[in-house]
């Protein structure tokens, strides 16, 4: 084999590897559900993650760009509480309050890979299991019997995928959910204390409240890309 030989199919590998890797996966969509639990982090609750845990449920619409770029959109319906009883922190007076609400949210978060993620083109050193990272931003709205909470999230978090076959993935998410505002643990007068109980002035990154998810996913891929025909002339 000549070297100008060798130097033809790696170039042709190369170009290969560097054409799939820009129309990325095979598919270019991805539908299905997730469930787990969901915890607030405020007030009552400043240093127990999943202390708390309550139920949550989903529906997920993700867009492949490529594949380490992907964007995804949720649509989650979750359920939080806290309570001051047995809490470390004491609130002028000795006030004692709880809460318990249902909340709705509506996100879309930008997903990087860390490896190429598909079980196919293995010439581009692709894997069928990646960890990723997130950053988006969401709507987040919480009926309650006295205050509706509403207001903009800030989601930020870690995840892994894994493509059990060819169209059906797996993944497994953890993400806080900053919120920028402190009344999302008040839902009527008789705990309107959580609203900044220590009168302290806030900004952007304090006496704000949290909550976060971790969550199972299935989905479905759909939406073949387009494959150019070789045959036209």
């Amino acid at each position: 084999m000549t070297s100008a030989f060798s130097r033809r199919i790696a170039l042709t590998l190369l170009l290969a590897g560097l054409f799939a890797a820009l129309r990325g996966q095979e598919y270019k969509y991805e539908i299905g559900g997730m469930a787990g639990g969901a915890f607030y982090m405020g007030d009552v609750n400043r240093n127990t993650p999943f202390k708390g845990m309550n139920p949550a449920f989903g529906g997920v619409f993700r867009y492949n760009a490529n594949f380490r770029w992907a964007v995804k959109a949720d649509l989650v319906w979750g359920r939080v509480s806290g309570t001051t009883a047995g809490g470390e922190h004491v609130f002028p007076g000795n006030a004692e309050a709880s809460f318990g609400r249902d909340f709705f949210e509506l996100g879309g978060q930008v997903e990087f890979n860390f490896f190429a993620y598909s079980d196919k083109f293995a010439y581009a050193n692709t894997k069928r299991f990646t960890p990723y990272v997130l950053l988006g931003l969401g709507m987040t709205v919480a009926p309650g019997r006295g205050s509706t909470f509403a207001g903009l999230n800030l989601p930020l978090g870690v995840g892994v995928k894994y493509k059990l076959k060819n169209r059906i993935n797996l993944g497994c998410e953890f993400a806080f959910r900053k919120l920028f505002a402190d009344g999302f643990d008040v839902t009527d007068e008789s705990n309107a204390i959580l609203d900044n109980p220590y009168g302290i002035g806030g900004s952007v990154l304090k006496n704000k409240d949290w909550y976060s998810f971790l969550t199972l996913s299935v989905t479905w891929d759909f939406g073949p890309r387009s494959q150019p025909c070789n045959n036209i002339k």
